[in-house]
């Protein structure tokens, strides 16, 4: 094999990509027009699994599988990837009889996992089967059998496995997805799996855990002086303050864009005029039980950013900027 740069142009290399994706859009295709009744019989196994599904396979489709188990793991069904040459030599004990097994294997007839059916079956298992022969010795042993045969792989060669691959991925996620949507799995339910993730922090931090509360929040009464005003919201560095009522409630918000209108006005004595005079008298606000996203999507639609938060009877309990977002990496 030469290690030369090729002299190709680049023309030959993009015709090329173009022709894998073709086979492979084909091969999609003549998957989508197979789902049908095995489809929903695997789907109904899977849903019906007290326990996990145990997702195998060797090789190329041992990493399809691998993937599988991970996006069934996060969507709602609980599954994990068991190395079939591994299981019989003692992993086989990870399956219990309450699990579902789904099996990959283009050719349907790899010894590593053939070896470990007949265990699989003294022990009472579902077998999904996953190959592209439905004549294969794996095929004919399932209880279900699902056809990923394809029209052609994307190799010229006929020897890599790239549309067979492709295949099986994309039957995997539509296994998934239509577990999913059978299990009436929310956005919520994946962030819970994914608390570390970006998702994860969007979805489940609420407003209480990133605002300021107590001493911290800028507040003054509606009949104080500008200046007073700008004095709170200088200490409180929030870029707003809240003006509130003799009871407390929430009237209105003072913010920098504010000032910067009433300095532009000659006549404005910031001594003399009071809050209520200059305040936006219809803020936006948030509730402390709403999502932290909530606040994002608010400060964006209204181009602000600060939101007083309050409760029931509009009184203010707190109150947050877009840095408080950003450094929750809500934004």
């Amino acid at each position: 094999m030469s290690l030369n740069p090729s002299p190709l142009p680049d023309s030959d290399f993009t015709a090329s990509g173009r022709r894998v994706l073709e086979v492979e859009t084909r091969a999609l295709q003549a998957l989508h027009d197979r789902i049908g009744p095995d489809f929903a019989a695997a789907c109904r196994l899977l849903l019906g699994c007290t326990g996990r599904v145990v997702c195998t396979g060797m090789g190329k489709s041992g990493h399809i599988a691998t993937k599988i188990a991970a996006t069934l793991a996060s969507t709602g069904t609980p599954a994990f990837f068991l190395h079939p040459g591994e299981a019989s030599h003692g992993d086989l004990g990870m399956v219990t009889d309450a699990d579902v097994v789904l099996a990959l294997s283009n050719s349907g007839e790899s010894d590593e996992i053939l070896t470990i059916v007949p265990a699989l079956k003294r022990q009472g298992n579902p077998l999904v089967a996953m190959t592209g022969r439905p004549q294969s010795s794996l095929a004919r042993l399932a209880d279900v059998h699902l056809d990923v045969s394809v029209p052609a792989e994307a190799c010229p060669l006929g020897l890599a496995p790239t549309s067979s691959t492709t295949a099986s991925l994309a039957l995997g996620d539509a296994l998934a997805v239509a577990l999913l949507e059978a299990r009436g799995f929310t956005a919520e339910d994946f962030a819970r799996s994914h608390p570390a993730g970006s998702l994860g922090r969007r979805l489940l931090l609420h407003i209480r855990d990133v605002m300021h509360t107590g001493e911290d929040v800028p507040v003054v009464a509606a009949d104080v002086s500008t200046a007073a005003a700008l004095l709170e919201m200088s200490r409180k560095r929030l870029g707003m303050t809240a003006v509130v009522d003799g009871d407390g409630k929430l009237c209105g918000v003072f913010t920098d864009g504010d000032l910067r209108r009433a300095l532009d006005d000659e006549d404005t004595d910031l001594h003399a005029t009071p809050i209520s005079a200059l305040m936006g008298r219809n803020p936006k606000t948030i509730g402390a039980e709403a999502l932290a996203v909530e606040a994002a999507h608010l400060m964006e639609e209204h181009k602000i950013s600060a939101l007083v938060v309050v409760d029931d009877q509009r009184r203010v309990i707190g109150a947050l900027n877009i840095h408080d977002l950003l450094r929750a990496r809500v934004v």
